[in-house]
């Protein structure tokens, strides 16, 4: 691999502070100009609880998403989307049709785990 002028340092890296948290309340966003669902995201004592709007429609359901852990990023500055003050941004991948399938990990974790 060669360097790019868009290489990271492990410095920038350690500067995005990437959390796991547990979707506490979540519905579907009627104000949103494109389909989302709004979380309220536990993650944990130190943080607390967030909200944010996620693009996730299209394979996830507000109810079935109660309970399940997520990874976000907490560390963003608040950003106003519709009528809700977004405070985390939450990660996924983005699928060949545009749809986004969430990141999450593969066994429980505490909640405000950082990733490592």
């Amino acid at each position: 691999m060669t360097d790019s002028i868009n290489d990271l340092s492990w410095a920038e890296f350690e500067r995005v502070d990437l959390r796991v948290g547990t979707v506490v309340a979540a519905e579907i966003f009627k104000q949103a100009i494109k389909p989302a669902i709004k979380l309220s995201i536990d993650f944990g004592a130190d943080i607390g609880i967030k909200k944010s709007s996620a693009q996730i429609t299209d394979h996830y359901d507000p109810e079935a998403l109660i309970g399940k852990q997520i990874a976000a990023v907490v560390n963003f500055p608040k950003k106003q989307i519709g009528p809700i003050m977004s405070e985390c941004l939450v990660t996924g991948f983005v699928q060949d049709d545009g749809s986004i399938i969430l990141a999450v990990p593969d066994k429980k974790a505490a909640n405000g785990s950082r990733l490592a």
